[in-house]
């Protein structure tokens, strides 16, 4: 088998998605994917657009203007015509599985050089947008029992999440996002881009919009359940609706070592999993079960852990049952420069932009470690996990 190592990675600043307050409200999700096309070339001159074998793009809801967003992107790109496009939904592990399904290519020798990407506008394609469930879905559950929020409530019931852990959970992922963007941690990944302010003035755009520098805990203690009367999971502590793209650079060790190309870190093993739809946020329990007992690997040979934060109370739900960090925030090496719930989750986007950050983590905090590890959960019972090796 071939070696995929990862050259590149890069992703937009990831903005609100709102009409009239989201940084990126002028800008549409193909115009994102161009933004880090362009800078994966940019960087990487080596590599002409070309000579790629494929585009694989992630995307949770290929509906209005991210109907088929993975060739429209790339033809409106100006980008040749002669590259094969897959576009790729698997609700929120869709740009983890362009990921995997990209390295897998490259592994059976049947592609060199692949772009795996991962895109969503949830203000200009809102989620569920155009869904149009089975019916027969409901003769084995109930309907109110699969929208996210109450699936979020139920794993709190469940796993027996409590709203102040939730709160501190939610309180720790914007403490550490804030501190690892004053301290520059993610300008190797995220390329600025010009945006409006909240009055429609251009501004460049350098950091995540949804970071708050300062968390209030009694207000957050004061917050009502969006999802149920008396329920304990609030906007605080919920991944808000987000804009983004990201885009990896994958290649054989073989082409890579041809074109004297960089790299550190290089695929090792992903899985696809599932779970029960109206407990979906539990998905990276049995994704991570399943990766661990396929490579033999076990916590203790993990680095740094990139687990999205879709709710607080789905990640501390799989944070305690696979006995991965602490109990509680502070976590050691679960999601070090914080997570969803500060910096946003952009559906098909998160499964990409965990591995970009993850890649960036192992190098800059963790370069003795040998593995790191990305999982995330996905909406109806959708969960992914992959393991990432740094080369020998």
């Amino acid at each position: 088998m071939e070696e995929a190592v990862f050259i590149d990675g890069v992703r937009t600043p990831n903005g609100r998605a709102h009409k009239e307050k989201g940084w990126f409200r002028n800008i549409r999700p193909d115009e994102m994917l161009s933004v880090v096309y362009e800078a994966i070339f940019n960087r990487n001159n080596k590599v002409k657009p070309e000579d790629l074998d494929g585009v694989l793009v992630g995307c949770a809801n290929l509906s209005g203007m991210q109907n088929d967003i993975g060739r429209l992107a790339w033809l409106a790109s100006g980008l040749p015509v002669s590259v094969g496009t897959n576009s790729i939904t698997n609700q929120c592990p869709s740009g983890m599985m362009a990921t995997m399904h990209a390295a897998r290519a490259i592994m059976t020798g049947q592609a060199d050089i692949m772009l795996a990407a991962g895109v969503e506008d949830m203000e200009k394609v809102p989620m569920g947008a155009n869904m149009n469930f089975p019916p027969r879905i409901l003769k084995y559950w109930n309907g109110a029992d699969l929208p996210m929020g109450p699936t979020a409530e139920k794993v709190a019931e469940v796993y027996k999440i409590a709203r102040e852990d939730m709160d501190n959970m939610a309180i720790w992922s914007n403490k550490k996002a804030s501190e690892a963007h004053k301290a520059g941690k993610f300008k190797n990944e995220i390329i600025p881009l010009k945006g409006l302010d909240d009055n429609g003035n251009e501004m460049m755009v350098e950091k995540d919009q949804w970071v708050r520098d300062k968390t209030d805990p009694e207000k957050m203690k004061a917050m009502q359940s969006s999802f149920k009367p008396g329920g304990v999971v609030t906007a605080a502590t919920s991944s808000p609706l987000t804009q983004g793209a990201c885009a990896l650079l994958l290649m054989s060790r073989k082409k890579a070592d041809e074109l004297g190309l960089e790299y550190h870190y290089k695929f090792n093993y992903a899985v696809m999993a599932g779970c029960d739809p109206t407990v979906m946020g539990i998905g990276p329990i049995p994704a991570v079960q399943k990766l661990f007992k396929r490579t033999g690997l076990t916590p203790a040979d993990i680095g740094p852990i990139e687990l999205n934060e879709a709710f607080a109370s789905q990640s501390l739900a799989c944070i305690r049952e696979l006995k991965i960090d602490n109990e509680n925030a502070p976590f050691k090496r679960v999601n070090v420069w914080g997570g969803a719930l500060a910096i946003g989750h952009p559906l098909g986007q998160s499964g990409a932009r965990i591995l970009v950050t993850l890649l960036n983590i192992l190098k800059t905090d963790y370069p003795n470690e040998k593995y790191g590890m990305a999982a995330l959960c996905g909406a109806f019972g959708n969960a992914g996990a992959m393991l990432v090796e740094k080369v020998k």
